[in-house]
């Protein structure tokens, strides 16, 4: 209802003169300077009757009690005038002083008169409740009746003054100024029967009318006369001043309303000024709502959504009209957000159910960051079964388990009642194990496989299922298993029709590759090569397969013909596809070609990690075919150029052995001993010791070996025997898989030749039974043992594995320094990938941003790393950037980012380039981000919630106030468990309403 701001108050004063009795004959003579005192008294020259009142006083003190009281009662009279400090002390002592005076009730009331005629109520109140009533004449009853009734008024006691102001109702002077005050009253108490009475009785009066205009206007507005009150607010405006003209403007304009003359309601509530200058929420939906009648949804949407904490029936109905406003201009985002809103409150019952089948429909179509859709359409059918829009959201309950992508979620709703929906049940499960697959979990996305499996409502699905349990079983080591799975998808009636079906060939050749049927791997591979047209990656990879498959069947010429396609091709690996097809030519017996090829590889891949096997091989081959001095330099080159290689301890030896076979035996030894001295403990060392030990006894030297050799730690003669029967046995159990076994017995050989003949080997293999039966942590020393030596051939494997287990155990700081090895000593391509990616990843969790920056650029450039670890390098540098405050380059980052991510991280990029679309002022794109974050993204709560802070920041620099307000308090209200979104969203919500309460009195700032 609309209330009166102030109180219009319309007083009109009657003055009269103070009556003096007529002093007796008596005082005549006496009374010369009275009587002056009292005409300068009547002139109102108050200063000067005082004096000579005093003065009269003091001669008649104890001597005329009459003139003297009379003087007193002037006097006070005076100061009260004069406004004396203490009048009200000297007339109060008048009065206790003089008891028998027949002025006491005059100075009462005179006093009572004067401080109402200057208008102060309260002390006129004081000494009106003094006076005698029963004294009083009838034409003083009168004026003290509606004065005291007045200042009962004033004092907001209401009851009081009407008592008085009854008493003169037809008293000719008083009678109409009681009327309009008593009319006032039963206005502000809601009587407008009594008040419409009162006031038309004084209606005729012109002093009157002007006031009592805006009071009818607003009598008939509440009586629901609109038409009268439109009327009356209308001849009320021209007389009216600007306040006055503000309320009248919200009378005529409500009443247009109420009447659903919404055009005509429009101008005159936009001329309202407001309480205060604010308007409340109620003032906002009326002009809202009048512009939505009007079809003028964007003057309506502006006014709907400055209703922001709204908690009642008008709220709920302001957010659903906003809901229908921004349906009819494509703003979907926003209207399902207010919809959401009208359905969570339950004012209106009908508003409430048309509101929420609205916010359901939308998450359907658009997503939702708030709640998985399955959850909002189900909520919805629980809510309200008998719907008649029920069996529609049903039909989109099913989709949504696949559209929103929300699986986990989805799972978590159809376990319930998986029987009702085999269909979504079905592919739920297959795209939840889809998701775990992508984020690693290989376990549970096979376990989702096999549920999907378990329900064969559509072909299509179960065919697609088969192969990614195939594909989970190969990520497992279970390749057996793989191949019985890719051939169960082969005999799939709707194989052929899946997206999946185009690799089948590649990847069953792969795993035949695994577990080394090589002849069936080149029969896949094989047949796979005609449909890789589009795929150059897959194809490249399947010939180098397909050549590895007939190289390692020793059928090296098709080998050849298979690496010569993969070199044509100028894809990945084109340098190991060189080296395997002049490897190739060696085994048929073509050294000379191998030669060639060699040489030809050396020059073509300078920079290939396969370099320093090329050489090694040219070397070899150099000896088979006895051009030793090509061979020495070839060596030669080798050991310059790769001084940490695996096979620059074998150069260095077959160097030796060239010499000692051409019987250069001091040459020879130089070069066993060189071996010896750099490279102890390794197998070359031990051959090189053997080897010298023949030169020395060709030379009948041997007590100069003997002394040699003991100086050599790692060889123990006197135990030889021992200790190679000793490791023997050990090694026939790991070599036939019986690792407890092997354990046992290897642990017992390092235990007792911890420096023996076989040391190395049997660390190694020890270390590798301790990995394999799942004992990791004992494996530590062995292999920290392996890589302790000199460079060998178990040193890579060692490096890539013991920094996996402490990769594992997050024990970055230990990880670091056998990655940057493994970086540097690897020869296989993907054991550096390996050592980069994780050294990335390292840094990262150290806070060593810069050193995490440098490798994840180093994963980018190499053209082998698949997309799963470019994503993760992309992330590394894009955090790393963050982290820093580098947001130029976190941009550019996160850009790259979206073009390759999956899963979590895909969720995380679209994030932020909500965010810095949000940062560079592009709202509505910024909005469209967040929105296929809602929609794609759902499972990914964290970056969902961050999104919608992002979206009511968007909102705000949109002036959209009441998205702002409503995503943020949703974000408060769902996301509890993410702290750091709760803070931010806080500090958003603060800045919002501090800035709305400035102009909306409703918001409690």
């Amino acid at each position: 209802m609309h209330r009166l701001s102030r109180l219009f108050l319309l007083f009109s004063f009657i003055g009269t003169a103070p009556v003096f009795a007529q002093q007796t004959a008596i005082y005549t003579n006496d009374l010369t300077e009275y009587n002056k005192a009292v005409s300068l008294y009547k002139d109102k020259q108050y200063q000067a009757a005082q004096i000579i009142f005093e003065k009269v006083k003091a001669e008649n003190s104890n001597k005329n009690s009459d003139i003297e009281a009379d003087c007193a009662y002037y006097i006070a009279n005076c100061a009260i005038r004069l406004n004396q400090a203490n009048a009200d002390q000297m007339m109060e002592s008048f009065v206790e002083d003089y008891p028998t005076s027949t002025k006491q009730n005059q100075a009462y009331i005179e006093v009572a008169h004067y401080y109402f005629e200057q208008g102060k109520y309260p002390q006129s109140l004081k000494w009106f409740d003094k006076v005698d009533e029963g004294s009083l004449s009838d034409s003083d009853r009168e004026r003290y009746n509606f004065q005291k009734g007045y200042t009962f008024f004033t004092a907001g006691k209401k009851k009081e003054a009407a008592n008085y102001f009854n008493q003169v109702l037809n008293s000719k002077e008083y009678g109409s100024q009681a009327k309009y005050y008593l009319g006032f009253m039963a206005y502000e108490s809601d009587d407008y029967t009594k008040a419409t009475k009162l006031f038309d009785e004084v209606s005729g009066e012109e002093k009157y009318q002007e006031k009592m205009s805006y009071f009818q206007a607003d009598m008939n507005f509440k009586l629901g006369k609109f038409d009268k009150a439109i009327e009356l607010g209308k001849a009320a405006m021209a007389k009216s001043n600007a306040l006055e003209k503000s309320e009248l403007n919200k009378i005529i304009g409500e009443s247009y309303f109420n009447l659903k003359k919404y055009d005509q309601a429009i101008p005159y509530l936009n001329e309202y000024k407001g309480k205060k200058g604010k308007w409340n929420n109620t003032d906002f939906y009326q002009l809202g709502y009048a512009y939505y009648k009007q079809n003028d949804y964007e003057n309506a949407i502006s006014q709907f959504n400055k209703i922001i904490d709204g908690q009642d029936f008008v709220a709920q109905n302001a957010y659903y009209h906003l809901g229908e406003s921004y349906l009819k201009t494509d703003r979907k985002q926003q209207a399902l957000n207010a919809f959401k809103n009208a359905s969570e409150m339950a004012f209106d019952a009908k508003i409430q159910e048309d509101a929420y089948l609205n916010y359901a429909k939308l998450s359907y179509e658009i997503g939702n960051s708030y709640q998985s859709i399955p959850a909002v359409l189900n909520g919805f059918i629980e809510k309200y079964p008998n719907n008649p829009s029920r069996p529609e959201i049903e039909t989109l309950l099913i989709n949504s388990y696949i559209t929103s992508k929300n699986y986990k979620e989805a799972l978590t709703l159809l376990e319930k009642n998986k029987t009702a929906n085999r269909e979504a049940y079905q592919k739920v499960t297959f795209y939840r194990g889809l998701e775990l697959y992508t984020d690693g979990n290989y376990q549970e996305a096979l376990a989702m496989f096999k549920k999907s499996l378990a329900e064969r409502s559509n072909a299509k699905f179960t065919a697609r299922a088969t192969f990614w349990k195939g594909e989970t079983e190969y990520v497992l080591d279970s390749f057996k298993e793989a191949v019985l799975t890719y051939k169960q998808f082969l005999g799939e009636s709707e194989a052929k029709n899946t997206p999946e079906y185009k690799n089948i060939y590649y990847n069953l050749g792969y795993a035949y590759f695994k577990l080394k049927d090589y002849d069936q791997a080149a029969t896949n591979f094989q047949s796979y090569i005609p449909e890789a047209k589009d795929d150059k990656v897959r194809l490249n990879d399947a010939y180098l397969r397909l050549g590895d498959s007939h190289y390692v069947s020793a059928k090296y010429w098709p080998a050849m013909e298979a690496y010569n396609k993969a070199i044509e091709i100028k894809g990945i690996d084109a340098d190991y596809a060189a080296y395997q097809k002049a490897i190739s030519y060696g085994f048929v017996a073509r050294n000379e070609k191998k030669i060639e090829e060699l040489n030809s590889f050396i020059k073509n891949f300078p920079k290939s990690q396969l370099r320093d096997d090329a050489l090694y091989e040219l070397g070899n081959t150099y000896v088979a075919e006895k051009k030793t001095e090509s061979a020495i330099q070839t060596y030669d080159k080798l050991i310059a150029e790769y001084r940490e290689s695996s096979y620059t301890s074998k150069a260095i030896l077959r160097q030796g052995l060239v010499y000692y076979n051409a019987e250069k035996d001091q040459l020879a030894l130089g070069k066993l001993k060189k071996v010896v001295a750099e490279f102890p403990n390794t197998p070359e060392a031990l051959e090189a010791v053997s080897t010298a030990r023949l030169i020395y006894l060709d030379n009948g030297k041997v007590d100069e070996y003997a002394t040699w050799v003991k100086t050599l730690d790692f060889v123990e003669v006197s135990d030889a025997e021992l200790d190679n029967d000793t490791y023997g046995a050990a090694e026939k159990q790991y070599l036939q898989n019986n690792i407890k076994p092997a354990i046992t017995a290897l642990s017992g050989y390092v235990a007792k030749f911890p420096n023996g003949i076989n040391s190395l080997k049997a660390n190694f293999y020890l270390a590798q039974s301790y990995f394999a039966d799942g004992l990791e942590n004992n494996a530590i020393p062995n292999y920290e043992f392996v890589i302790s030596k000199p460079r060998n051939e178990f040193t890579e494997q060692s490096l890539a594995r013991l920094s996996q287990i402490l990769l594992k155990k997050a024990d970055y700081v230990k990880a670091a320094p056998v990655l940057k090895r493994l970086e540097a000593e690897a020869d296989y391509p993907q054991n550096i990938t390996f050592a980069q990616s994780n050294l990335m990843k390292s840094y990262y969790e150290q806070k060593d941003y810069a050193n995490a920056v440098v490798y994840a650029e180093k994963v980018l450039a190499n053209a082998k790393t698949d997309d799963k670890v470019k994503s993760d390098a992309q992330v590394i540098v894009a955090r790393s950037a963050i982290k820093i405050n580098d947001e130029a380059k976190a941009k550019t980052a996160y850009a790259k980012l979206q073009t390759i991510a999956k899963g979590e991280l895909a969720a995380e990029a679209l994030f932020y380039d909500a965010y810095f679309k949000n940062k560079d002022g592009k709202f509505e794109a910024s909005n469209t981000a967040v929105q296929k974050l809602a929609k794609d993204y759902s499972g990914y709560k964290y970056f969902g919630a961050k999104g919608l802070v992002v979206m009511a920041k968007n909102f705000y620099g949109l002036k959209d106030s009441f998205q702002a307000n409503y995503i943020l308090e949703s974000v408060l209200k769902n996301f509890k468990d993410y702290p750091d979104v709760i803070e931010e969203a806080q500090k958003e919500l603060d800045i919002i309403k501090g800035e709305e309460a400035k102009r909306n009195s409703s918001i409690q700032n």
